[in-house]
């Protein structure tokens, strides 16, 4: 009974703390000639440059979207340098008032670092408790992995944030669009959340993705 209860509870912290794969040589810069065919190829390490390693994609803000709000995310697909490493990274900016919906990253947990600005920032957890502060220039917060958190500026200029992740695909779910802009059916979301069928309406023609 002992033994049994002891290879549970070390197989609960191998599930618990696994991640990203770890890597089995230094880098594995992707192989451009053969990813087509072997995706986890690696390029030949004489072709190896220090340019693979870095990258210079963040310099400027991407375009705000409506919410006033906008990202860049990076990860090996864009970075070759990062793949194998488990981690990837975003920047985000915000102008004044904008928002960074509530969302969740399915596969990774986020740091993010308050670059410039003033953010509103949180996470709420299984128990419905919120977990939320204004941050400001030089200050951290973390959100665990599969947890909806938000971010909204509330200074009286723009704001920045660099997020980095645990992962390498950390995945990203917007709940405003994955509820409303995606197939599930009229009458769950009615009832769900107590929405006649012109207010469901409103919203689905605002989140539903344009062809």
């Amino acid at each position: 009974m002992s033994a049994w209860f002891v290879n549970v509870v070390l197989l609960s912290m191998h599930l618990v703390s696994a991640s990203d794969s770890d890597p089995l040589q230094d880098y594995c810069i992707p192989s451009p000639e053969l990813s087509s065919l072997f995706p986890s190829s690696c390029k030949n390490s004489s072709f190896v440059t220090v340019d693979d390693f870095v990258y210079s994609g963040i310099k400027s803000p991407a375009d705000p979207t409506k919410t006033g709000f906008s990202s860049i995310p990076v990860s090996s697909s864009a970075f070759p340098g990062l793949n194998t490493l488990g981690m990837s990274f975003v920047r985000a900016d915000f102008e004044p008032g904008g928002v960074n919906v509530p969302h969740y990253h399915p596969r990774g947990t986020e740091v993010a670092f308050v670059l410039e600005g003033m953010i509103y920032s949180g996470f709420v957890d299984s128990r419905n408790r919120v977990f939320a502060k204004v941050l400001e220039k030089g200050e951290v917060m973390v959100f665990p992995r599969g947890l909806l958190h938000f971010q909204m500026n509330v200074g009286d200029t723009t704001a920045t944030i660099l997020g980095t992740f645990n992962s390498q695909n950390p995945g990203s779910v917007k709940i405003p669009s994955a509820m409303f802009g995606s197939d599930i059916k009229e009458e769950v979301l009615e009832k769900g959340f107590g929405l006649s069928g012109k207010e469901l309406a409103k919203l689905r023609k605002k989140f539903l993705p344009t062809s």
